[in-house]
């Protein structure tokens, strides 16, 4: 890895502050971690600093779901003020959740980074085509979620989770909505859900990168890289809050396209990156 130049070093703080601040605004908004934005952003600014592609995408993984943690925080305890948080819903999810964060762990551990940028990929664009053109088509009246069902999703959500370095939302948003939970509460519930694959997935990361795979990147523990942490963490902390609080601002309908169109554009820029190094 070269040593950057004042200019590169300035450029570079730039794009992470500008990411920073869209990815905890969006976290708050739409009840997703902010991992969506954050895991390209950190494989962008790990490009520039010329980290080794074998690990590249692995850092962008682990690093945002360290800082999805303080992010999911500040989020949650923002909904919980408007009463949009369903912690029974939380609390039925946790052990599944956490069975599925270290299932998904292992895989992003043993997975190359072109698979890692495909699987972004294809989940962005799914979830984002979901919200476009399914959300309005889905039941107003919350509907009861067996056990079974429950104890399932958790697991797949937490399994999925890790390998795309996402909080969850981006998952538990339309699982609550497919059963007719409000938007907004399915956001508050969501950010909460976060916190648990957050802490979870942030510890297995630095174990798998430490023990399984010994790695020693510059500014790194394991998986999780610190520079790219204290850049994003106090930025995202702020907007969190600023986009939890727009939500009871912003038209149902609006939100979810807003939501569907973004991940499609960051679908379309991964595969393209995909392109590029497989």
């Amino acid at each position: 890895m070269d040593i950057l130049n004042s200019n590169e070093i300035i450029n570079l703080l730039a794009v992470l502050g500008v990411a920073a601040a869209v990815a905890g605004f969006m976290a708050g908004l739409l009840g997703v971690g902010g991992g969506i934005i954050m895991v390209p952003a950190l494989y962008y600014a790990f490009t520039v600093l010329d980290f080794d592609i074998v690990t590249r995408m692995h850092l962008s993984v682990g690093t945002s779901l360290a800082i999805i943690i303080p992010t999911s925080i500040i989020s949650t305890k923002t909904h919980m003020e408007y009463d949009a948080v369903d912690f029974k819903m939380v609390k039925s999810f946790g052990i599944f959740i956490l069975i599925g964060v270290f299932l998904g762990s292992f895989l992003a551990v043993n997975l190359k980074t072109p698979a890692l940028v495909l699987f972004f990929s294809i989940f962005s664009f799914i979830v984002g085509l979901f919200f476009i053109f399914l959300r309005e088509k889905l039941v107003e009246n919350p509907k009861k979620i067996t056990e079974i069902v429950k104890n399932i999703s958790g697991i797949i959500i937490g399994f999925i989770s890790v390998p795309l370095g996402i909080g969850g939302g981006s998952l538990m948003v339309p699982f609550m909505r497919t059963f007719g939970y409000d938007i907004r509460k399915s956001i508050g519930t969501a950010a909460a859900i976060g916190f648990l694959i957050s802490v979870s997935g942030t510890t297995t990361m630095i174990l798998g990168g430490k023990i399984i795979n010994n790695i020693n990147t510059p500014f790194s523990v394991g998986y999780i890289n610190l520079l790219g942490f204290i850049v994003f963490v106090p930025v995202t902390m702020i907007m969190a809050r600023l986009g939890a609080k727009a939500v009871y601002k912003i038209n149902k309908r609006l939100l979810s396209k807003i939501f569907g169109t973004f991940l499609i554009i960051v679908s379309i820029r991964s595969f393209m990156e995909y392109l590029s190094i497989s």
